[in-house]
């Protein structure tokens, strides 16, 4: 089955699955709430077609919120997949940030290591911020 790119991709989340709200239009891409899948690849495929195709064409500036509480370690691969192909089109040219929201010292410590590896601009903020 072909992959149809749409301008925006929304996933009601749940209490293992996290909320996804990402608009090719104005560049907001979020995902917010908790990711503990049993079957990760299921959840993340059709994300991370999106944004091979939404890095194609982006928004003027992309900016991608993301306001996990928690995530597992399968979730952490898909995770670093998408910052990955937002990073390859910031060093092509497009303006992008990451704003990393955390609820604790730890999950600030995650940003802090993904900041490490990807150059794309990060802003940490509070979890409570994320109104």
């Amino acid at each position: 089955m072909d992959y149809i790119y749409n301008d925006v991709l929304q996933i009601e989340g749940n209490t293992s699955r996290p909320s996804v709200i990402f608009n090719g239009s104005t560049g907001q891409l979020r995902i917010m709430g908790r990711s503990i899948l049993e079957n990760s690849i299921r959840f993340y495929e059709p994300i991370i077609k999106w944004i091979d195709e939404y890095v194609k064409h982006p928004a003027e500036k992309t900016d991608f919120h993301m306001a996990l509480e928690y995530f597992n370690t399968s979730t952490s691969k898909y995770l670093l997949q998408i910052m990955q192909q937002l990073e390859t089109m910031y060093l092509a040219g497009p303006d992008a940030s990451i704003v990393w929201y955390y609820s604790d010292e730890d999950m600030k410590d995650l940003g802090v290591d993904y900041q490490q590896i990807i150059r794309i601009p990060f802003e940490f903020r509070a979890l409570e911020d994320n109104k």
